[in-house]
């Protein structure tokens, strides 16, 4: 029984982006491990700006200064 989880900063992903993200997954575990996609679990879970950070600074504080993943 494969459990993925992935966590992502809250920044308005929909609802659409999560089933992408829960199937493509699947299909990979099933696809590269040979796991039945019915016992195969993806928990998704998205955490504030304020409680994630990098380079020594919260994620909030980088966004405020227009620093992102794609710009360093």
């Amino acid at each position: 029984m494969p459990y993925i989880k992935i966590e992502i900063t809250r920044e308005g992903v929909t609802r659409e982006q999560k089933q992408i993200l829960i199937k493509g997954i699947t299909d990979l575990v099933t696809g590269v491990l040979n796991k039945n996609p019915q016992l195969t679990h993806v928990v998704i879970q998205e955490v504030d700006l304020d409680d994630w950070g990098y380079a020594g600074e919260q994620t909030s504080v980088l966004r405020e200064k227009g620093i992102t993943a794609s710009k360093k």
